[in-house]
């Protein structure tokens, strides 16, 4: 009879990296239990739970897939590992021959494939291709990026030490952000204070000390007026603004321009509710502004992100107790950014990268400006945080994709991601992929990206690779994840993939891992340990905490200062102030306020449609409608409607919710429906998707990064009939 075994693992399934264990039997994962250490043990949700029936999934790719139909048409014949890469290797090697390098460009998901150790960029950066992206550029990576411009690193909250915490839209749930959700109540229960701006009464709005119910997409207009009572009431650290930040005198006479009358006229919230927000965060002993979805994708993204810096900096909340900590990279482990070769890059190839010269904020632009202070501050020159600080431009790069200017790209590989659906614009991206010469997609399901491509190639899972989690050098703590089962005998790592690709096309000497647990070695040597003896030591590795690492370093920006004006903005010929810029009005054909991009408990981005367990928690997509706007339009709870934009439109169930507010409509991000393969154009991909509602357009994008406005673009809603293709679905 075999045995059980248990091991500690590090979940994947969302992007919170959850220590969990795993046990199996038999060769097979057979549950997922909490974390033994009872503070950790309240980390886990539905979908971490789920695992078992996602690695173990009857319809889990196991076998390289061979396009014999037309593209999209969903046809296959089954090839091996071996013939399936020297095929990929022979046709990129003549992508690159006949148009240059930089026509082949890559999208991943560093959360669902894990295990790349940067060589995708490392691969990319030897042969001399710029464009790789990535759903980071959305989320957390520009975040990131954005953050280095003022105080040169992205900082983590100290929730457990803090005396306020604001979330800026941001919701974590029980079963969604689920760490951060059990952090801010333990937070909350040892007195901190809780401020929540989002225009739905949401669940952390519900528990919060001061709601503030603004209008989607105006962060930046109330940040503005959140420092203009701080200015004027001399609230803020002025022994830290008079030392170590510049541009103060010049930020005090832009926000001198949003007196709270005009912020509560922009915000639409009361101008005393602003006040009071505004003393409570800065008057607290200690306060955290957490990162947030919500304010990555507004088209005052840039400015709206550099106010959540500005705001920690000058009142006295940066990299202290209770505050939010500059990290810097790990002591004991080499980090992607080394790994990346991003040095071995030429400088001509850079410059090709998608967006460097129209939206470069976190293209390599901008990493070069950085280089020389973030290698004084930290180090190492390239600070690759969160994946997010040398990508290329998704709308550009699909642009480029789809139409051959500036110059052709021809072969595009996606691994982890489902990018069809994953990106601003979708009919541009699906226009892009029937461009292509190449695509090569390493998946686990067949999803409507995989569809589209020439070569699917299996990939492996987290319960059957070893692994470390370094949080992509947003923290320093180090978490263990181990392999419990073997992942099948086709299927390979994103490490593998790129390791073998590379011997393949004459870079064998910068591949010199033969597996996972080598590299692994590698790069925890700066601990003095092994895998094997870091596996056998603790489940974590800590890193010791110094706080005001700044009084000996300085700050990684060229001032080596908190730049509060810009200098890398000003270079770069953006405007070096934060600002706050309207969205596109809505009007009387397009009366609602839509707001895209909202998270279903039961799935993370757009997987897991398919795992019935997860499927009947959230059987269909929903809108959700405030009771008047509802009654308005003629829809009951449970209706279906269309929804509209200039753009394009999609159908969901209708949810009539009072904690909406009026005028708003929420959209659910990433939907298809698996069970419509063969049925439906790539299984139902442009029926539901909120990537079909949004343009690209440069009147719909932040100007510095190029971020589409996701929150608050004008559209309609009608009742319509469910798809026919859909009647016979559960809950429809």
């Amino acid at each position: 009879m075999a045995e059980k075994t248990t091991k500690h693992v590090v979940c994947t399934i969302c992007d919170i990296g959850c220590q969990l264990r795993a046990e199996a039997k038999g060769g097979q994962v057979t549950r997922i239990l909490p974390h033994e250490n009872p503070l950790l043990a309240g980390n886990i949700c539905y979908k971490g739970v789920a695992a078992p029936h996602i690695h173990n999934h009857p319809d889990r790719l196991r076998t390289p897939l061979k396009r014999v139909g037309k593209r999209g048409a969903d046809r296959w014949e089954e090839i091996s590992y071996e013939q399936a890469m020297d095929e990929i290797a022979e046709r990129l090697s003549g992508v690159i021959e006949a148009h240059g390098p930089e026509a082949f460009a890559v999208s991943t998901s560093g959360w669902n494939t894990q295990t790349t150790h940067s060589m995708d960029r490392r691969f990319m950066n030897l042969i001399g291709s710029p464009n790789w992206v990535s759903g980071v550029s959305l989320c957390a990576g520009n975040t990131a990026a954005v953050n280095r411009l003022t105080y040169g690193w992205f900082p983590m909250p100290d929730y457990m030490k803090t005396k306020c915490i604001v979330l800026f839209g941001h919701n974590p749930r029980q079963h969604s952000w689920t760490p951060i959700y059990n952090m801010i109540k333990l937070a909350q229960a040892q007195g901190a204070k809780l401020i929540v701006l989002d225009p739905r009464v949401s669940d952390q709005a519900e528990v919060s000390d001061l709601h503030l119910r603004l209008r989607s997409g105006t962060d930046a207009a109330m940040c503005l007026g959140w420092l203009k009572v701080i200015f004027d009431e001399k609230l803020y650290d002025e022994e830290f603004v008079r030392d170590w930040c510049v541009g103060f005198e010049e930020l005090k006479s832009r926000v001198d321009e949003y007196p709270l009358e005009r912020v509560e006229e922009i915000t639409g919230v009361d101008r005393e509710l602003i006040a009071a927000a505004a003393r409570m965060y800065a008057s607290a002993e200690s306060a955290v502004i957490p990162w947030t979805p919500i304010t990555d994708q507004q088209i005052s993204s840039t400015s709206a992100i550099r106010l959540h810096s500005i705001l920690r900096a000058v009142t006295g909340n940066l990299d202290v107790e209770g505050g939010e900590s500059l990290g810097g990279f790990s002591q004991n482990y080499i980090p992607e950014s080394e790994l990346g070769f991003h040095e071995r890059l030429a400088p001509e190839q850079k410059a090709k990268q998608m967006g460097y010269d129209e939206h470069p904020v976190y293209t390599y632009r901008v990493a070069e400006i950085l280089k020389e202070p973030t290698e004084k501050t930290w180090g190492y020159p390239y600070a690759d945080l969160v994946m997010g600080c040398q990508m290329a431009n998704p709308s550009d790069l699909f642009r480029a994709m789809s139409t051959g200017a500036p110059y052709p790209i021809k072969a595009f590989f996606v691994l982890g991601n489902n990018a069809l659906l994953s990106y601003p614009n979708q009919h541009q991206v699906h226009k892009a992929m029937l461009a292509q010469d190449l695509i090569v997609a390493h998946e686990i399901f067949m999803t409507p990206t995989a569809m589209l491509a020439d070569y699917v190639m299996p990939g492996d899972v987290f319960t059957e690779r070893n692994h470390v989690a370094d949080s992509w050098s947003w923290g320093t703590r180090l978490t263990l994840s181990e392999k419990v089962v073997e992942p099948p005998r086709e299927a390979s790592s994103t490490f593998q993939f790129w390791g073998d690709l590379g011997r393949r096309m004459g870079l064998a000497e910068h591949f010199p891992w033969k597996n996972l647990d080598e590299i692994l070695d590698y790069r925890l040597s700066r601990s003095g340990r092994t895998f094997s003896e870091f596996a056998g030591e603790s489940s974590m590795l800590f890193q010791e905490d110094e706080h005001k690492k700044y009084l000996k370093r300085g700050f990684a920006t060229p001032s080596g200062k908190v730049e509060l004006y810009s200098s890398v903005l000003d270079e770069l010929g953006f405007d070096p102030l934060p600002y706050h810029r309207e969205g596109p009005a809505t009007s009387a054909e397009y009366p609602y306020r839509v707001f895209t991009g909202v998270r279903d408990d039961s799935f993370f981005q757009t997987g897991q449609r398919n795992i019935e367990v997860l499927r009947r928690k959230t059987p269909l997509p929903e809108l959700f409608l405030h009771p008047k706007d509802a009654d308005r339009e003629g829809i009951e709870d449970g209706d279906w409607a269309k929804l509209e934009t200039e753009f394009g439109a999609v159908a969901a169930r209708v949810s009539v919710q009072a904690s909406m507010k009026e005028g708003h409509v929420r959209v659910p991000h990433g939907w298809w429906y698996p069970e419509l393969r063969g049925q439906e154009l790539l299984s139902g991909a442009f029926i539901s998707s909120d990537a079909v509602l949004c343009s690209d357009a440069p009147e719909f994008l932040d100007y510095e990064q190029g971020v589409p406005h996701f929150k608050g673009f004008p559209g309609r809603v009608t009742r319509t009939e469910p798809p026919e293709s859909l009647p016979r679905m559960a809950g429809n």
